[in-house]
């Protein structure tokens, strides 16, 4: 019996070995069989008029009757900073793990779960301004970032579709002259590179842009930002600009995300060159260079469940790599939502966070006295 157990255990542990290995020469085709929907794309009706009317449908917005997840605070940190007169939109990540559907369906309970959870960890760097709004959307699902079926292409759009209607929503909503940012992460960072390009770009809105950030996914500086119609951040407390960065430890391959880019920039079939990948770095507040753990003044490493968070200060430096990303030094333990290779992708906001709170502050400060 001993003899059987101990035959079990070896077998537990070469299979997970060797998942492993396979994950780290082959993350793509991988991730594509696991994660990738086999069944046809399903048109949707688009929402009603005036759907995001209903409070139902956001995470986060003013006069919520439920506990807003945007005031969420990593255990034994004081609220600290005066509120400003900003008001920041918010598209939250893939939280759609699925693969019965190339696009959420707006009522999927794990969906929303994890919608949420993901709004309380990043939009919460966010929680000194004025008004923060975060739609709820019917989110391409994981499998259309590595998948060349168009199909892919037909599930963001789908998913664009609900966030400009949620956007216009929360511009309605705004005094004029307010100053608004957009910001995201991963899935909404794609979605906010494409509002600022057909919604804002070369509109009187552009002149209110505090800043964007599309952290968790690549911002070509020579295709995405003149499309935009914006900058990168080149220092701390300038505004009208974008900051962008992609978190990898020192020995990984970013090659997944950057074909993930390449997959879906451009029109269908051509894929274009190599980007040049805009790369923040979140402890100066400018582009590229070299900063120490020392000026991470909090970083937070979340508990299993994700519901509370420990702040820690120097958890990682931030050194932009010669290819556009973003690199930790060795990384540290975040938990299991690390991703093979190196991949901190679902921690960029995680890694920074106080960093990026002070951030978003600074630049609202120098917009609100420059207007």
């Amino acid at each position: 019996m001993v003899r059987k157990f101990l035959y079990l255990v070896a077998l537990v542990i070469v299979v997970v070995v060797g998942a492993r290995l396979a994950l780290t020469f082959y993350p793509e085709a991988l991730t594509r069989m696991a994660m990738e929907p086999s069944i046809k794309f399903e048109a949707q009706p688009a929402l009603k008029a005036n759907a995001y009317n209903d409070p139902a449908l956001w995470f986060a917005r003013p006069g919520m009757a439920s506990p807003n997840p945007v005031k969420w605070q990593p255990d034994g940190m004081l609220p600290d900073g005066a509120q400003n007169n900003v008001a920041v939109f918010f598209v939250h990540p893939t939280s759609y793990l699925k693969k019965t559907h190339w696009n959420a369906p707006i009522d999927d309970r794990d969906a929303r779960r994890i919608g949420e959870i993901m709004v309380r960890a990043e939009a919460s760097v966010f929680a000194n301004a004025a008004e923060v709004w975060a739609p709820r959307y019917r989110q391409a699902t994981i499998g259309a970032f590595v998948s060349d079926s168009p199909a892919a292409r037909q599930a963001l759009d789908l998913a664009y579709g609900d966030v400009a209607e949620a956007f216009d929503a929360f511009v309605a909503a705004q005094p004029p002259g307010r100053g608004i940012v957009l910001a995201g992460h991963s899935q909404g960072s794609f979605i906010i590179k494409r509002l600022l390009t057909e919604k804002v770009k070369a509109t009187p809105l552009a002149s209110r842009v505090v800043a964007a950030y599309a952290i968790g996914w690549v911002v070509d500086t020579a295709r995405d930002l003149p499309a935009m119609g914006m900058p990168g951040c080149s220092s701390a407390g300038q505004t009208g600009c974008v900051v962008s960065f992609l978190s990898f430890s020192d020995d990984a391959d970013p090659a997944t995300m950057r074909h993930a880019y390449q997959r879906l920039a451009g029109t269908p079939g051509a894929i274009p060159t190599a980007p040049q990948i805009l790369c923040s770095n979140p402890l100066t507040g400018g582009i590229g260079g070299s900063a120490p753990a020392s000026r991470n003044i909090g970083g937070i490493v979340p508990d299993l469940r994700m519901e509370h968070a420990r702040l820690t200060p120097g958890l990682v430096g931030a050194s932009c790599n010669a290819d556009g990303t973003l690199r930790i030094g060795a990384g540290p333990q975040m938990g299991p939502f690390v991703l093979p290779g190196g991949n901190y992708h679902v921690y960029d906001y995680a890694l920074y966070w106080t960093n990026l709170k002070r951030d978003f502050e600074t630049r609202a400060a120098a917009w609100q006295t420059a207007h």
